[in-house]
């Protein structure tokens, strides 16, 4: 099969399975936005904050490291699955006893209710132990294994959302005496999030437990050190992209007053999921692309294929961009039902184009992970996590969550300059700089025309749309045929 042609199956399966996850977030939204007030909503945000964190550093950059030591034709394949099980595994459980142990004084600096604490504590081991069980999947080419283990996560966490939030209130007003009417706590809906999260992940990790039970165990060293030589870099890389998506719920919560901080925090996080599209699409790509970056990298010119790969994902990039913003105000209808939350709509341009750019910088990414020079990325990542801190800490007392968005877009853009600099000198790859330059000139501009000069008329930002598609249609639509429709 043309490798391009076996990628986008790939990243159209995976990005399903990637899909519907963060499509949960789309779903949920609206019910969290409704039943929640912004301040409710603030503080669930600032608990997300903390776990995308969190999560980050019970991977260590596992995962990367498992996909370049996996396809390493000189190891023994089981010998890796079995070291890196080891390795989540033991670090899970001592993430688990210090948490525990310290869950008092965690509660008491993060000004975080211990409940709360607990089950983010459960959720946190029980995701990290499926890591590599999902890796192991992606780097054997079985999306669709993938895809229903993860939508079986959706459905559950889904369901028990509605049942928790939406069926079992009315189930205990109009019938106090039924059994599941005892279940119904008044003031508890940021509990039963975090339940319906544990269950769904308890139920995950049963769903991929069978890698963990089928297969001796051996534990080698030299590999082990190694994958963590490799991880070391990427852990760091992840820290700072963490900083850069999420550190400002936190960095809002310490920097404005107490009394409107959550409610801020809450606007902006519900306007900010309007980006759940450019995400979906970066995320999705990115899954199909990274397998494909290693599989591919011994191969005849791979410069070209990965120069290729990047050139689609700008064009379709400018698309969702540019449709998201014209169209911002019909979506909001659907993920941010409740107007209370609308004040933060202004942002919304800003951080769909910072997603944009991370994207871009995914792809852009592939010199280093290839090329084994995973330092880079670290390197590049924390520059970008010191201006978004520096932005936040310096503006947010006078700008609020502007400034956080501005200061995710200026860390992103800055990130995708450096790695295109650095990859020219240690891997040249032969991009098509006039298209990309070309299709993100445009993009953007018909993108701020529609947003902020036209204050967000719908008729010409559909104009400009219907324009920006004949552009595309115009000069690209025989390559895209050549892709799909070629053997």
């Amino acid at each position: 099969m043309n490798p391009l042609k076996k990628l986008f199956k790939q990243t159209f399966i995976y990005g399903l399975a990637t899909v519907l996850p963060r499509m949960l977030s789309f779903l949920l939204t609206p019910l969290y936005v409704t039943v929640l007030p912004t301040d409710g909503y603030g503080e669930v945000s600032i608990i997300f904050a903390w776990f995308a964190i969190f999560n980050v550093l019970l991977a260590y950059g596992m995962e990367t490291a498992f996909f370049r030591y996996y396809n390493d034709t000189s190891l023994n394949k089981k010998t890796v699955v079995t070291t890196s099980l080891i390795s989540i595994g033991v670090s899970s459980f001592i993430f688990m006893l210090l948490a525990f142990i310290f869950k008092g004084a965690i509660s008491s600096i993060s000004d975080i209710d211990p409940q709360f604490i607990t089950y983010a504590i459960l959720i946190l081991v029980l995701d990290a132990l499926v890591i590599i069980p999902f890796s192991w999947l992606r780097a054997n080419e079985k999306p669709m294994r993938y895809a229903l283990v993860k939508i079986a996560n959706v459905v559950i966490n889904l369901g028990l959302n509605c049942f928790f939030l939406l069926i079992l209130p009315i189930l205990a007003e109009s019938n106090p005496n039924a059994f599941l009417s005892g279940l119904y706590k008044p003031n508890f809906e940021i509990s039963y999030i975090f339940i319906s999260m544990l269950i769904a992940s308890g139920i995950t990790l049963l769903l991929m437990l069978r890698l963990y039970l089928r297969r001796p165990y051996v534990f080698d060293r030299f590999i082990w050190t190694n994958m963590m030589k490799y991880a070391a870099p990427v852990l760091v890389a992840g820290i700072a992209f963490t900083i850069n998506e999420v550190f400002d719920r936190i960095m809002l919560d310490w920097l404005l007053p107490n009394d409107i901080a959550e409610s801020e925090i809450g606007k902006y996080s519900a306007c900010y999921k309007l980006t759940l599209f450019m995400t979906l699409f970066a995320t999705a790509f990115r899954m199909g692309i990274e397998p494909f970056f290693f599989s591919h990298s011994k191969s005849d010119n791979p410069q070209r294929a990965y120069a290729q790969i990047t050139n689609y994902f700008v064009i379709l990039g400018s698309v969702i961009l540019l449709s998201v913003v014209v169209y911002a105000d019909v979506l909001k209808l659907f993920i941010v039902p409740n107007s209370d939350y609308w004040e933060a709509m202004a942002v919304v341009p800003i951080i769909i184009l910072a997603s944009f750019c991370l994207g871009i910088y995914h792809n852009l990414s592939v010199w280093y992970k290839v090329t084994d020079r995973t330092k880079f990325g670290a390197y590049i990542s924390l520059i970008g996590a010191v201006l978004t801190i520096i932005i936040n800490f310096a503006f947010i007392p006078y700008f609020g969550y502007v400034a956080s968005a501005v200061a995710t877009l200026v860390a992103y853009a800055s990130m995708v300059i450096l790695s295109f600099f650095f990859g020219r000198m240690y891997y040249p790859i032969p991009y098509n700089h006039r298209k990309i330059i070309f299709y993100l000139v445009v993009s953007i501009s018909f993108s701020m025309l529609s947003f902020y000069v036209f204050n967000r008329n719908l008729i010409i930002g559909s104009i400009l749309f219907i324009i920006f598609l004949g552009m595309v249609y115009r000069l690209e639509s025989d390559k895209l045929k050549q892709i799909f429709l070629r053997k």
